[in-house]
């Protein structure tokens, strides 16, 4: 690892060079983050998206603000740009404050910034390696009691290397199931507005060699009465200390259909996207919102290869685009961690991660 990930990396100038995520699936491209204000409109833009990666800029843009700076002081306001730069992603403030934490009595932000940031990815990277074992141990137990060879695995969004380094969280136990060679499929959710599972996880799995299956998002409840869903995993932004889980927006209403029919529905996260200064997720986290052009206008590929954006809704229609929604704990079989798995209590949580 050492500065190096699959999303994300040091180039040979030892500048943030990141995948734009905003261009998959029909083009790869990088962009090189040079300054604090790229930084912030990469995140804000979704250039870079997912909890955990954007944690992951987050760190490696105080490195780069030291870059701009002369003092600790200075280097307080362009942290402060890129602690606001989203709202519900608390992996975000969470990188930011413990980077701004170990700098404070530095004598060499520069150096100390990048060693610091290197520290905090590579230790990101090794839970996300813990939560692919884990979760796959789930998998592992679920075939066993279904008597089954072969399961089928329902998710939301993006929660794989693209959104938290290095094998990510909803998608690393399904990367350790292939290792382990359990015969998997995955029921990607589309994650309208913005597509991520129809985009980003898609291509993912496709990059992987993993079985897949694309579905509209009011799908999966009907898939799960049918009894083709096994389990659900999803990733978190932000998880209450109570175990209330925001995510994007739909992953409540596939919590109430897991919970209708009897399918464990887990939520997979590393130590950071726990803010244990909310007690009550659905009232205190904060949720996003967002463009209402994400609603009315989609981007693709037409016939001739030539990319779109197209309105979809009449031109003068109000749409209102609330990024994220909350779980409930009661909903959630467990919460898969680097520490194993741990229910979605708070005093487990407490015992486990304070």
């Amino acid at each position: 690892m050492q500065g190096k990930y699959k999303a994300l990396w040091l180039n040979k100038n030892k500048y943030l060079e990141v995948i734009d995520q905003t261009k998959l699936p029909f083009e790869y491209e990088t962009k090189v983050l040079k300054t604090t204000d790229e930084i912030v409109k990469a995140i804000k833009d979704m250039t870079v998206r997912g909890a955990g990666v954007i944690g992951s800029v987050a760190a490696f843009g105080i490195y780069t603000a030291c870059l701009e700076v002369d003092n600790y002081d200075e280097l307080k306001l362009r942290a402060k740009q890129i602690r606001e730069s989203r709202p519900t992603a608390v992996n975000l403030m969470w990188a930011v404050d413990l980077m701004m934490d170990k700098l404070k009595d530095s004598t060499d932000l520069v150096n100390d910034a990048l060693k610091f940031a290197i520290k905090l990815n590579d230790d990101e990277a090794c839970e996300s390696q813990k939560i692919a074992e884990y979760g796959c141990d789930i998998i592992e137990d679920i075939l066993k009691k279904k008597n089954k060879s072969k399961i089928n695995i329902l998710t939301h969004c993006n929660a794989g290397w693209l959104a938290v380094i290095d094998e990510g969280t909803a998608l690393a136990p399904i990367y350790e199931a292939k290792k382990r060679g359990i015969d998997v499929h995955v029921w990607v959710d589309e994650t309208r507005p913005r597509n991520q599972g129809a985009s980003l996880t898609a291509w993912e799995l496709t990059q992987s060699g993993i079985n897949h299956t694309i579905i509209a998002d009011n799908t999966g409840g009907h898939l799960m009465q049918d009894g083709q869903v096994d389990m659900v995993i999803t990733g978190a932004d932000r998880v209450s200390a109570g175990g209330d889980v925001a995510n994007k927006i739909g992953t409540y209403l596939k919590a109430l259909a897991a919970k209708d029919n009897n399918v464990p529905f887990y939520v997979a996260i590393p130590a950071s996207t726990f803010d244990f200064d909310i007690i009550d997720g659905v009232k205190e986290i904060p949720i996003e919102l967002r463009s209402e052009d994400e609603v009315k206008y989609i981007k693709g590929v037409d016939k001739n290869g030539k990319i779109k954006e197209v309105l979809i809704t009449p031109k003068n229609s109000p749409a209102i685009n609330y990024g994220f929604d909350v779980t409930p704990a009661r909903l959630i079989t467990g919460l898969i961690t680097n520490k194993g798995i741990c229910r979605a209590d708070f005093d487990e949580i407490r015992l486990k991660f304070t």
